[in-house]
């Protein structure tokens, strides 16, 4: 009887320890989903740590496909999220701006640059954040992650008909306010230094000429401070915005905010915004800027160095 029971705990204790590393193996894919669903890399974390939690219990036993079900498994814990977040949404009036991932200008953290892989720009997330959380969880699962339908349909309690559709819906709306960025760093870093020199200089021309027609310029200041907290469009209403920055450029510091081009102004050490810059075709297209002091507080911006 002591033998079988030893036999039982160790045949546990190898489980654990197998299911331990393959979700190690599917860690890095799993803060990606998590991240795209909820745009804060910390409350990613969170999301996998819960998913975690709850595969440890429930154990893998006659699960096939171990990938597939780990990112079911973390959907619908970003899911519940997105839920909760949406019945707290009017205590945020104005565009939200998703928390940003900051690297040096030198180059991304390996880490960063596979959660960020395929473009996941901060224009794309704040799009993202425009849709209901059904439609986002089918678009990010479908179009990012390559899940079908059949298996996202549960998810939401709909038909595998009825979750293409919201994918569809979410398709349209990020293709038409989400430009697709200039795959060349060395483009946008151009193009957002002509940027900067121009609001510096007070150059309302110089700025227009690096703006798309139809820019857009989105600013979170957080809840405390909504009358920060804006979206203005067009060239011309964009440049005027924009030549008050040029008041911020001595403590304008470049890097990369989530693979782009990007600047964190930083002033006795305490930041004051992040702003993400899309650049397409040679001119700026969007501008998506945080400046909501206690998210800000809580950024890992010690990566820019002193």
């Amino acid at each position: 009887m002591g033998d079988t029971g030893r036999e039982r705990n160790v045949t546990a204790v190898d489980e654990r320890e197998w299911l331990t590393e393959r979700f190690e193996e599917h860690r890095t894919r799993l803060r990606a989903v998590a991240y795209r669903m909820l745009g804060s890399m910390s409350e990613a974390d969170d999301a996998v740590q819960d998913a975690w939690l709850r595969v440890s219990r429930a154990g893998a036993g006659g699960v096939e496909n171990l990938g597939a079900w780990l990112t079911t498994v973390v959907a619908r814990v970003c899911l519940n999220v997105l839920r909760s977040r949406e019945q707290r949404r009017e205590e945020h009036l104005g565009v939200r701006v998703p928390d940003p991932v900051i690297d040096p200008e030198s180059g991304a953290d390996p880490e960063h640059e596979a959660v960020l892989a395929d473009s996941v720009g901060l224009a794309l997330l704040v799009v993202l954040e425009t849709l209901s959380p059904a439609e986002r969880l089918a678009f990010v699962l479908h179009d990012m992650f390559a899940v079908p339908f059949e298996d996202i349909a549960p998810m939401i309690d709909r038909s595998p008909a009825a979750a293409r559709q919201l994918a569809s819906r979410a398709r349209r709306r990020v293709r038409g306010q989400a430009p697709a960025p200039d795959p060349d760093l060395a483009r946008q870093r151009a193009v957002v230094e002509a940027f900067l020199a121009a609001a510096r200089d007070g150059d309302f021309d110089g700025l227009v000429a690096v703006l798309a027609p139809d820019v857009v310029l989105r600013s979170d200041g957080g809840v405390a401070r909504a009358r920060h907290s804006t979206v203005v469009t067009g060239a011309r209403a964009v440049a005027a915005q924009a030549v008050t920055f040029g008041s911020l450029s001595p403590y304008a510091r470049p890097a990369l905010v989530n693979g782009a081009a990007g600047v964190v102004v930083v002033a006795n050490g305490r930041p004051l915004s992040v702003m993400a810059f899309t650049v397409t075709d040679g001119r700026i297209a969007a501008i998506d800027v945080l400046s909501d002091p206690g998210r800000l507080a809580r950024l890992d911006l010690t990566v820019l160095g002193d």
